[in-house]
């Protein structure tokens, strides 16, 4: 009786961790949220992203990664100013498919036209935080490094 229990409890168990170890690994939802004004910070942050990329086996485990820059940060990315770290790191992460987004809020505040941002640049007429939530929403998780 013992045994014939022991077997039920085996089968059953099984293939339940059978399907475990053929389960695909879940891909990660990200948004950073950049709005201070230091290059330092803006290195910082891109940095930050790369070995998030890195650290997850590539952006083959990765759904998406969106950078969100409202406020004073976003003068780090007017195109004619550009920090080459901060240029040459965003340029290498755009090629992996991070997505680079801009408040239009800031733009207007700061009279920052879309030709002034690194080509690709997505315009967020809703406003960055918004945005933000909006990402939230959709099950991306939030880093504010």
């Amino acid at each position: 009786m013992l045994v014939a229990l022991i077997a039920a409890i085996l089968a059953a168990v099984a293939p339940a961790e059978a399907a475990h170890l053929t389960e695909q690994p879940k891909k990660h939802k990200v948004v950073y949220h950049l709005n201070e004004p230091s290059v330092d910070k803006a290195r910082f942050v891109l940095g930050n992203i790369q070995n998030h990329i890195d650290g997850v086996g590539g952006m083959k485990n990765v759904e998406a990664i969106e950078l969100v820059v409202h406020g004073p940060a976003l003068r780090n990315f007017l195109t004619k100013d550009m920090n080459p770290d901060i240029k040459r790191a965003l340029d290498e992460l755009k090629s992996q498919g991070v997505g680079f987004e801009a408040c239009g809020n800031t733009m207007k505040a700061f009279s920052i036209t879309l030709e002034q941002l690194p080509p690709g640049t997505k315009p967020l007429p809703q406003g960055g935080v918004v945005r933000v939530m909006e990402l939230q929403e959709q099950g991306y998780v939030y880093i504010r490094p």
